[in-house]
């Protein structure tokens, strides 16, 4: 028998992960596991303002840490509101920030954590949408240590390339 004790559902809460939301919850009361969710906060670079904001500068580096505490409050609260309770409750949910880069930071959690699945959405992009952005989920999978569960988006229609 499979024995799956903890799960991982990586959110960056947008409405693609509701479906994986969903399927990481109901895994975890089917194996009585322990879930974790896990949102990671980007890299402080990827949050700069424009170059051509120049005078705006300083004062948003100055102001970089509270920004991140905010930040960080808010996300911690969306976890809290997506974190089942009441019927049907689970052994245990831990809920955990992280800043950095998703997928180096979703796989050092789940390693870290000793985590037996991840269960992550996957925005669907194809084509050039693919190739610029590229796919967070394809790079979980690629080097993470355990199996990696993606669920579509329920209004996701494939497309022939």
């Amino acid at each position: 028998m499979i024995r799956i004790e903890k799960i991982l559902f990586p959110t960056d809460f947008s409405p693609a992960t509701d479906g994986a939301r969903e399927m990481a919850i109901e895994l975890a009361r089917q194996f009585d596991a322990e879930l974790h969710l896990l949102h990671i906060m980007e890299d402080l670079a990827a949050r700069l303002p424009e170059f051509g904001m120049g005078l705006a500068l300083p004062a948003f580096v100055a102001d970089s840490q509270s920004r991140l505490k905010d930040y960080e409050r808010q996300a911690i609260a969306q976890l809290t509101a997506i974190t089942p309770d009441g019927t049907g409750k689970l052994r245990r949910a831990v809920i955990a920030i992280k800043e950095g880069r998703t997928f180096e930071q979703v796989n050092e959690y789940a390693k870290s954590h000793q985590i037996d699945l991840i269960v992550m959405g996957t925005h669907g992009r194809s084509g050039l949408a693919h190739v610029l952005m590229g796919s967070v989920a394809e790079r979980v999978v690629q080097h993470a240590a355990c199996p990696v569960l993606t669920v579509r988006p329920k209004d996701f229609a494939f497309e022939m390339p």
